[in-house]
């Protein structure tokens, strides 16, 4: 250690929020270059590459082939899947010496398609899955949480091409069983749920979430029948519609200072014999929406009044298009729209598009804005006195909430993506006309898979899930060294002994991080803990009574071993 590149740091960094931030920076495993943009130590790197290699282990045994494509890509393939557009903002987009677009590759859908394309022509010569790990680049608008959340990270995406739905199928279930082994082996834990395919379009979508405190992801699951989901792909069960007959009328009833669902509740209970919640009322939220390249589009959501409207959930659902709460411009543009009182039936008349909950089928009564300032409806029936546009995916999802399936309640979790995986189709082979030579000798349309790991990703969320008050705690699969051998000894003896042991341990195909430095114990002691290794070596005050000390960084167990035992018992030690 007296020569690694390393410094550690006893506090922790004023911008870090999340455990793995703090850590992976106090230990000097990661810098911060720029926001959401980091360098990587050597002992960071060192865990990375194991990230790698245990990928690139697994990626190889379902038969997938290694390449690397630029990061520097040109405009023209992302024009001609509209995703050059579609990215929006988050797309890094620069322009070269002769004024020709370019971007930084965010994903590669569109390079792997156009490859295949100029490199095959024959069933013959498929099916066959590519992959990489690679730089990516996306121009968060507010990175965070160090490498968890960045501008820059590292990414393994492989893509399936085969010559029909069954053959993508299998390739699909292949990287699913290869990814369940890689984040075992990597001593992740995780849950497997639907999800939706985004801008990366296709149908069937899985992701892998680990599970932590610290995520970003809503997922939910039914522990009854092992149904679980992402929050954005959980589909609302929509009631049987009910017939109108012997409804009464809907009526427009005064009801002042009632903006808030609260106060209409508060109204209607103080005013009927009935007793009313949120759930009977019908909340109205306007958003604007614009597809890529078009304009906004002002739409209503109408929710039942005791939910939110879930802006990740309504996103994922008009996926690519943009959505935006109005604003207060928007409303005094609109003056239609009355705060606090807008109705189905105003807008309605004045050509604004309208979307609802699936709870919200046609014979269901609700209270509702009467787009006057001070009056609503009540008992004002969808399907009879208002007809919506569709329905939306936007209503928040929440704790008890029933399953899809039927089962059983939900319940709610945070996680962080780890994987995702995509039934892709035609998508992409459509737009670059990719067709081979079938064995009809007619050609044959290929259909995609894509599958992407966050390698750096990883790192993080190992880091998130194994470590305790004192620092990291690394997996065997991925720890920078094997051993950490502290030299706790001044004696000349003890010196020479522990160096003699690093050897005899390398020397036995164990990688050793040697604490050689003349820091007091403490500061060894400390650093040893900080930095992670699975096992620390200590050759301390029991050398001269020909013992040193095996501590097992995970349980926190110490053993003393005879010097003679030493190479043996911390092989054993090292290996599990």
């Amino acid at each position: 250690m007296s020569t690694l590149f390393l410094r550690t740091l006893r506090d922790d960094p004023a911008d870090a929020e999340v455990p793995s931030h703090k850590l992976l920076v106090r230990a000097g495993y990661v810098r911060r270059t720029a926001p959401g943009v980091y360098s990587w130590l050597p002992l960071g790197l060192r865990v990375l590459k194991a990230v790698e290699n245990v990928v690139r282990e697994e990626m190889s045994a379902i038969g997938a082939q290694e390449i690397l494509l630029p990061a520097l890509l040109p405009r023209d393939p992302y024009e001609s899947t509209g995703r050059w557009t579609e990215y929006g903002d988050s797309l890094f987009r620069l322009k070269d010496r002769k004024g020709a677009d370019m971007l930084l590759g965010p994903t590669h859908e569109e390079l792997f398609t156009q490859l295949v394309k100029g490199e095959y022509s024959s069933y013959k010569d498929l099916p066959v899955i590519l992959y990489q790990i690679q730089s990516k680049y996306r121009d968060e608008e507010r990175p965070r949480a160090g490498i968890l959340r960045g501008r820059e990270f590292v990414m393994k995406d492989a893509y399936s091409f085969d010559l029909d739905d069954d053959g993508l199928k299998t390739s699909y279930n292949a990287h699913r069983e290869a990814y369940q082994k890689i984040f075992r082996r990597l001593e992740v834990s995780y849950v497997i749920v639907a999800a939706t395919s985004g801008a990366m379009g296709g149908s069937a979508s899985e992701e892998f979430l680990a599970e932590s405190e610290v995520g970003e992801d809503t997922f939910v699951r039914c522990l009854d029948s092992g149904y679980a989901a992402n929050v954005e792909a959980v589909i609302t069960p929509a009631p049987a519609p009910i017939p109108f007959d012997g409804l009464p009328e809907a009526k427009v009833h005064d009801t002042p200072d009632t903006p808030t669902i609260e106060t209409l509740v508060q109204w209607a209970n103080a005013t009927f014999e009935h007793t009313y919640g949120g759930y009977d009322t019908l909340k109205n939220v306007m958003v604007k929406i614009r597809q890529p390249g078009g304009d906004w589009e002002i739409t209503g959501i109408g929710v039942p009044g005791d939910r939110e409207v879930d802006m990740k959930r309504l996103e994922a659902a008009v996926e690519p298009a943009e959505v935006e709460l109005l604003t207060d411009e928007d409303f005094a543009a609109n003056p239609f729209l009355v705060k606090g009182y807008i109705g189905p039936k105003g807008l309605a008349a004045n050509g604004i598009k309208y979307l609802v909950d699936p709870r919200v089928v046609d014979g269901t009564s609700w209270i509702t804005g009467a787009d006057e300032s001070g009056k609503h409806y009540v008992d004002l029936v969808a399907g009879r006195d208002f007809t919506p546009d569709g329905t939306v995916e936007a209503a928040e999802v929440r704790d008890g909430d029933p399953s899809p399936d039927g089962k059983g309640p939900l319940v709610s979790a945070k996680g962080i993506e780890i994987g995702h995986i995509f039934q892709l189709g035609q998508k992409y082979t459509n737009a670059f006309e990719v067709d081979v030579l079938g064995e009809s000798g007619k050609p044959v349309r290929l259909t995609m898979g894509s599958y992407g790991v966050g390698v750096s990703r990883l790192v993080a969320v190992i880091a998130e899930q194994c470590h305790d008050e004192k620092g990291l705690r690394w997996p065997r699969s991925v720890a920078p060294f094997a051993v950490h051998l502290v030299i706790a000894n001044k004696d000349e003896a003890a010196i020479t002994g522990a160096h003699e042991l690093a050897e005899d341990l390398d020397a036995a195909g164990l990688s050793v991080l040697l604490d050689d430095r003349k820091a007091s114990p403490g500061v060894k002691f400390k650093d040893a803990e900080l930095l992670g290794m699975p096992v620390v070596v200590v050759v301390g005050r029991g050398y001269a009574n020909g013992t040193i000390e095996i501590r097992d960084r995970f349980t926190g167990e110490t053993t003393e071993v005879a010097v003679g035992d030493a190479v043996a018992e911390v092989t054993a030690a090292a290996r599990g």
